[in-house]
């Protein structure tokens, strides 16, 4: 709210979204070295309020001018042990400025354990210009696994500024 100093109030409706947001998912599978974080191919914009989200060349958000705070990130992956193999271990991982700040690890103890869903949250405070990313690391049996961009959207990358934070 600001006030003209005369008792009248206007409301402020920029101040009260949680933009900058986005979120995007993979067009198709991705295939990535066993045991080496790999960024996650997000490359199809399903929103971006500000253009903060490049989707075409780095898959990576960038906060924007003037728009440093607490922001919340989600990823979540498919990972797919690409034929008879099984999955090992994986992780999925939130990175800042190319640095890792948040990861999950999951190691598998079955021997029947071909996909596996791996989500991360993640609260932070941000600057102008730093910039999040999302990674996966996956071991398995074969050497060759993928992270699986299907079409009903289980892989996923989003994002958003907190208000009132």
């Amino acid at each position: 709210l600001t006030s003209d100093g005369s008792g009248s109030l206007t409301l402020n409706n920029a101040a009260l979204k949680a933009t900058p947001a986005f979120s995007a998912r993979m067009s198709g599978a991705q295939t990535v070295s066993t045991n080496t974080y790999t960024k996650i191919d997000f490359d199809t914009e399903i929103f971006d309020t500000d253009s903060a989200y490049d989707h075409s060349t780095n898959q990576r958000f960038t906060v924007p001018a003037n728009m440093a705070g607490k922001y919340v990130f989600y990823a979540a992956a498919i990972c797919d042990a690409a034929g008879a193999a099984q999955l090992e271990n994986a992780r999925i991982a939130i990175y800042k400025n190319g640095s890792i700040v948040k990861m999950n690890a999951w190691n598998f103890n079955s021997n029947d354990i071909y996909y596996a869903h791996l989500q991360i949250t993640h609260f932070i405070d941000l600057a102008a210009s730093d910039y999040i990313e999302a990674y996966i690391r996956i071991s398995d049996a074969s050497g060759s696994p993928v992270v699986d961009g299907s079409a009903v959207d289980l892989s996923e990358f989003s994002g958003f500024r907190l208000i009132g934070a």
